[in-house]
């Protein structure tokens, strides 16, 4: 090592020199080259190398932080107020056709019509303000809070609408579409903030109430005054217009014609209302204390293109398209829609026709057992169109569909089902101790009055009684093979065979059928012969499997949807195995035994290759008949009600019937003169 001298001068000593050693550093024991970032870190070991420093932390939380905020300040620049307003804003028809093409109804036009904010009474304003958005006047355009539970909402997959302001409802409603998702509702925010400052807050809320959806197919305050209470907007008091706010929540859920449940949410949804105005002062509790009483909307008026069979079908296709695609009910009110159903007009016609012809007898006015009547009836391919459909005498008169209802009791005319269900499971019915396969030709007790049996015993009702089998006309038929109790109605020995092939399967094969879940009936005896109620819709498409072959499909009335020009997703079901070619074809033969000389032999000249059965129910409150030509499958219904609480009455003594005469008398005459009218096309 080499030393260097200084010549010492400074200390005032020359001569003496001092040695100077250049510094060694030594090396740090682990220590890595230099870094830009310390990661792993250096000088650590195990677990800590891996934890970032509170520096670090702060480095990526900054670096993030600006990344985000560019990005959102691109987003905002980048956004623009969109100068035409969404395709949905423009009104339109929806316009229905028959299968074949031809115009069916054009319903509509959209019901709007704008009206200036200073028509609208204050109180009103403020009812949808204390609903929707109470700080309207004094926001930004969007709520901070708000947005931050819509998140929240999102991401858990709850209901984003809390969240939106008015502002931002308006442009939701006039610029973008009703979709819920994270880039719509971006947008939606960044285009909120930019017109509250383009537009005043009047303009914004004008707007607002003149675009919005209350259900009844009307859009705008003005139509939905005249929908609900048929006054003007400008004579609405504020219990009406706490009403209207409701719906603005969602007609669909808050409507009080659509059933109970929604009077029930729209009841609580309006005293809230009018309670939040309370709160916010824009009522006072003397006027509030005036208003307990719920303002019960007029019933929604029908338009008058739908009179007749009409509004029935449109009706039903408008209820198929809302469950089988993604089109929203506003989204449908707001028109546009081509609609090309399943219904055949001369069908329609027809069976019209026969209903009128076979109830020529009954008179309401002179005849208390011809009060109430209801008659209901489709046809329904075997590939599940619905071809034709009775509804009622007319949809302006009355909306209820008589064919669609579920509250009416199939009786005898399932009987068919039990016998598939018997047939298909490979029963084994135990007597004696000896179990033995179930065949068409298996012989049962015909006898009316037979004890009802399970394997441990004779069934007890609920009543503390032994149930007993009970035939048309309590008539005794003694021995008989289960097909030839098909043919001729005897209901006792069907009433066993479900008990034999099982209940529980006997419903399996219900279901498989078609026949809907809801309205399968108890797990009792009387469930083989009928306490189920499937609708006329659902009863025809049922048997329509053993006309082809055990296949079945899910009744349909829409085949597609289009919107100016383009044809939309709809999702259309499709065909499956319900019962074996042979079990099928069992019931088939059984069923064209009964018109060919059973109980349904007074149809036997209405056409060739002809099936089919008559229903009745022990407490005589519906009657039936059900069969199938080949082409079709075709259920008529009868029964008495009072549409007020759907309280079944008697058929006993129907257009002056005596009281051994069948109550499927009249739909049997029904569906021979329609099958008459129908079978040469």
């Amino acid at each position: 090592m080499r030393a260097e001298q200084d010549g010492g001068a400074e200390d005032g000593q020359p001569g003496r020199r001092r040695w100077r050693f250049p510094l060694r550093r030594r090396p740090l024991r682990g220590r890595r080259p230099s870094r830009r970032i310390d990661y792993p870190r250096g000088g650590r070991r195990g677990v800590r190398r891996w934890l970032p420093s509170w520096r670090q932390l702060l480095l990526v939380a900054g670096t993030g932080a600006a990344a985000l905020t560019g990005w959102m300040v691109w987003f905002y620049v980048t956004t623009a107020v969109p100068e035409d307003l969404n395709s949905f804003a423009t009104q339109q028809n929806n316009v229905y056709y028959w299968a074949d093409g031809t115009e069916m109804a054009r319903i509509g036009p959209t019901n709007r019509q704008d009206v200036p904010l200073d028509q609208v009474p204050e109180p009103v304003r403020w009812a949808v303000l204390a609903a929707e958005n109470e700080t309207f006047y004094s926001d930004p355009g969007i709520s901070v809070t708000g947005i931050g539970r819509a998140v929240v909402q999102m991401v858990t997959g709850g209901d984003t609408q809390g969240g939106s302001t008015i502002t931002q409802q308006y442009v939701k409603n006039i610029y973008l579409n009703q979709r819920q998702d994270v880039s719509r509702k971006l947008s939606e925010i960044v285009i909120a903030v930019k017109l509250d400052d383009r537009m005043t807050k009047q303009e914004i809320f004008a707007g607002y109430l003149n675009t919005s959806w209350f259900g009844r197919g009307s859009y705008g305050i003005e139509r939905a005054a005249a929908a609900y209470y048929g006054k003007d907007v400008s004579q609405l008091d504020p219990s009406e217009g706490a009403f209207l706010a409701s719906v603005l929540k969602g007609a669909g859920q808050y409507d009080p014609a659509i059933g109970p449940e929604n009077r029930k949410r729209a009841e609580e949804r309006w005293s809230w209302t009018l309670d939040r105005m309370v709160e916010i002062g824009k009522l006072s509790a003397a006027e509030r204390a005036r208003y307990t009483v719920f303002p019960e909307p007029r019933p929604q008026p029908k338009s008058a293109g739908l009179s007749g069979q009409i509004g029935y079908l449109v009706d039903m296709a408008r209820a198929y398209v809302e469950s089988h695609s993604d089109i929203t009910p506003a989204q449908f009110d707001l028109g546009g829609y081509q609609i090309r159903t399943t219904f055949e007009k001369p069908r329609v016609d027809a069976l019209a026709a026969a209903v009128r012809e076979g109830t020529a007898g009954i008179d309401p006015d002179n005849r208390e057992a011809d009060r109430f009547l209801k008659v209901g009836a489709a046809s329904v391919a075997p590939d599940g169109r619905i071809v034709a459909l009775h509804g009622g005498p007319d949809y302006l008169k009355q909306g209820f569909n008589n064919a669609n209802t579920t509250t009416v009791p199939i009786g005898s005319a399932f009987t068919p089902v039990v016998y598939a269900a018997a047939l298909g499971e490979g029963t084994q019915r135990q007597r004696g101790g000896k179990r033995t396969p179930v065949t068409a030709g298996t012989t049962y007790n015909g006898d009316d009055g037979v004890n009802v049996m399970t394997p441990e015993g004779p069934y007890w009702g609920r009543d503390g009684k032994i149930v007993k089998t009970a035939n048309d006309g309590k008539r005794s038929w003694g021995t008989i093979t289960l097909r030839s109790a098909l043919e001729q109605s005897v209901n006792g020995p069907l009433m066993q065979l479900g008990m034999d092939v099982g209940l529980d399967r006997v419903q399996k094969t219900a279901t498989d059928l078609g026949v809907l879940p809801t309205s399968l009936g108890e797990l009792v005896p009387a469930l083989g012969v009928g306490n189920s109620t499937p609708s006329a819709v659902r009863a025809a498409d049922a048997y329509a499997a053993f006309a082809e072959g055990g296949s079945h499909t899910d009744p349909y009335s829409v085949l597609k949807v289009s919107r100016n020009g383009a044809q939309l997703p709809l999702r259309l079901p499709t065909a499956v195995q319900a019962l074996t070619p042979a079990v099928a074809g069992e019931v088939d033969a059984a069923l064209k035994g009964s018109v060919r000389d059973g109980a349904a032999r007074s149809v036997a000249d209405a056409g060739p290759n002809l099936a089919g059965k008559p229903g009745t129910t022990t407490d005589r409150t519906a009657g039936w008949f059900v069969g199938y030509d080949g082409q079709l499958s075709t259920a008529v219904t009868v029964f008495r009600a009072d549409l007020k609480d759907m309280k079944l009455l008697s058929l006993e003594g129907l257009g002056g019937a005596t009281p051994d005469t069948s109550d499927a008398a009249v739909p049997t005459r029904i569906w021979s003169t329609y099958l008459k009218a129908t079978s040469a096309r």
